[in-house]
Formats: structure tokens, C-alpha cells, sequence
């Protein structure tokens, strides 16, 4: 690990309002929903990821996705995004005048068709009807590859795979490849094998890191990516999140323990992390439930202990 390769800024992609909202049994309302993206905005985070445009059938928590990208209220500089699966998807993003998508894959067979009901080169395929139109219709293009370093059904998942699809997402035209822990298996080792595979194929910036947080060793593959040079992170407020399809995986990695650690490390964010950790807070008072963040329990409780 070379700590001097550690970028100077860290963009924080913030996939609460989705990746975090997907699994909840707590189905929050449009308003609230709404007031949470604008809240996050506010912390000063550049980019969100506010709902998918799946079929409410399979994500029931997310099926106001078309009336919540229409009402978020859109800020400079301010990059808001949703989860695509098909052309369908994509009509209903444009209709809602959003200016950057996702589309997602797993590295594992059987994860992918039990997430999406496709195999992986149908998935592929399907993407054509997606990313070309996306990309014509001057919208910027993001892809998430799932269970890179374990699938919770068929175990260890061949580097090379991973290799092969974030190649050929990039050559599709999507700006950024999210290389994830779906079920928060990866080690530190583990990671840096994987990242400087990935490396020798694409630059840093088309590179981010999502983790989950499953075995408590988030914060620290976070920091192998970082050393590497890739400086965007995905990341849920609270720790909010956990795919459906994904027996036994938690959350994702907290934004507030994130932006702590980078923060202590003298990286920059232009986030707040006060005013983030207010928004941790009231999301997790409207789901009923304490959130899993680290900094956010030590924040709480320093606040009621009178220390802040």
C-alpha cells in the first residue's frame, strides 16, 4: 500500500436515497424522500444517486422513482442519478430531465439472474438498448459490476471476469465502472490484488469503490482503493442499504465514517460532516431504527452527553 499515491480530494458518491432505501421495510413517503436528497445536497455532497426506475414489482420501497426525480429540486453543480435496467427505464429518466444514469451487472451467473433474471451476456446485450441512446441523448453513463469479491451463491468470482466486464462497460462508453462488495466478503489483500488488475485496464478516474460494511472491513478496503490513486467512493448515509438479492449482506459503508477517516487523513470532501450527521439522524428517525454509522453513534452521543 503507497499512502504517497493517496489523492489530495475524495468525490463521495452518495447511493443512500437508493442502494441505502431499496431493502428497508419502512417505506418512507415522496416528501420525505425528497426532503432526504435535498438534505444530502446541502451537506455539499456533488453527487447522489436519488431512486431506480426497476419495476416496482421487484424494489416496492422505490416505486415513486419517476414522481421523485421530477421533484427533487436541481442544484449547480449538483449531479443527481438513477439506477436504469432497461429502455423502459431510461424513457422514464429522460422524461423526469435527469442527466446521468446507472446501469448494473453482477460478476457472478447466478446472482445476476436473480437479481435481474438474465445471465450475463444477456444483461450485456440488453445494455445496448440503454447506454448508446443514453450517452446520444447527451446523459452521462455510470455501471455498477456487483459481487466482485464473493457472491453469496457460488462463492469466490474469477478476477479475470471482472476484468473482462468493466472492459467492456468501458468500452460501451460508460464514464465510471463501481467495482462492489455486494455482500462485504473483500480483505485488504484481496482488494489490492483486484484494483491493480484492474488498473493495467483502465485509469483511476474510471474506477470507484463501493463497499459494504458486512464483516467490519469497509473503512479499510476504502483506504487500499484510495492508495491506489481512485478517489470516488461510494457510500450510504448512516450505513443505510443491503441488496435484496444478497442473503446476509448489511450495509453499505457509512458516509460519515468515510468522510471522518478522509477528513483526518488531511483529504478533502466539501462536505460538512455536522450537518451530515443531522441528516443521518433524521432519516434514521424516519425508518424507526437506529443507523450502524460508527462517527454517527459517537456523534449522538456526544451531543446528549453535552460534548457538542
Amino acid at each position: 500500500m503507497n499512502l504517497a499515491e493517496l489523492p489530495k480530494r475524495v468525490s463521495i458518491y452518495e447511493v443512500g436515497p437508493r442502494d441505502g432505501l431499496q431493502n428497508e421495510s419502512v417505506h418512507l413517503s415522496t416528501d420525505d424522500k425528497v426532503a432526504f436528497i435535498e438534505m444530502l445536497a446541502d451537506c455539499g455532497l456533488r453527487f447522489v444517486e436519488i431512486t431506480s426506475f426497476v419495476s416496482p414489482k421487484w424494489i416496492p420501497p422505490l416505486a415513486d422513482g419517476p414522481e421523485v426525480a421530477r421533484r427533487v429540486r436541481r442544484r449547480d453543480g449538483v449531479s443527481y442519478s438513477a439506477l436504469v435496467p432497461n429502455r423502459q427505464g431510461l424513457d422514464a429518466a429522460l422524461a423526469a430531465g435527469l442527466s446521468e444514469i446507472a446501469v448494473f451487472l453482477s460478476a457472478s451467473e447466478t446472482h445476476n439472474k436473480k437479481n435481474v433474471n438474465k445471465t450475463i451476456a444477456e444483461t450485456l446485450r440488453a445494455f445496448e438498448e440503454v447506454v448508446p441512446p443514453a450517452l446520444a441523448a447527451g446523459v452521462r453513463v455510470r455501471a455498477y459490476v456487483s459481487t466482485v469479491y464473493g457472491c453469496p451463491y457460488e462463492g469466490a468470482v474469477d478476477v479475470a471476469r471482472v476484468e473482462e466486464l468493466c472492459a467492456a462497460l468501458l468500452g460501451m462508453g460508460v464514464y465510471q465502472v463501481s467495482v462492489g462488495d455486494t455482500i462485504g466478503v473483500a480483505t485488504p489483500v484481496q482488494v489490492e490484488l483486484v484494483l491493480s488488475l484492474l488498473l493495467k485496464r483502465a485509469s483511476a478516474a474510471q474506477l470507484a469503490l463501493h463497499f459494504h460494511d458486512t464483516r467490519g472491513t469497509a473503512l479499510a478496503n476504502v483506504l487500499v482503493g484510495l492508495s491506489l490513486g481512485i478517489s470516488t467512493v461510494d457510500s450510504a448515509v448512516g450505513g443505510l442499504g443491503g441488496c435484496p438479492y444478497a442473503p446476509g449482506a448489511s450495509g453499505n459503508v457509512a458516509t460519515e465514517d468515510v468522510i471522518y477517516m478522509v477528513h483526518g487523513m488531511g483529504l478533502e470532501t466539501g462536505v460538512d460532516l455536522d450537518k451530515l450527521c443531522d441528516c443521518a439522524a433524521w432519516i434514521g428517525e424516519r425508518l424507526g431504527r437506529e443507523l450502524p454509522s460508527r462517527y454517527l453513534q459517537a456523534h449522538l452521543g456526544a451531543r446528549r452527553a453535552g460534548r457538542s
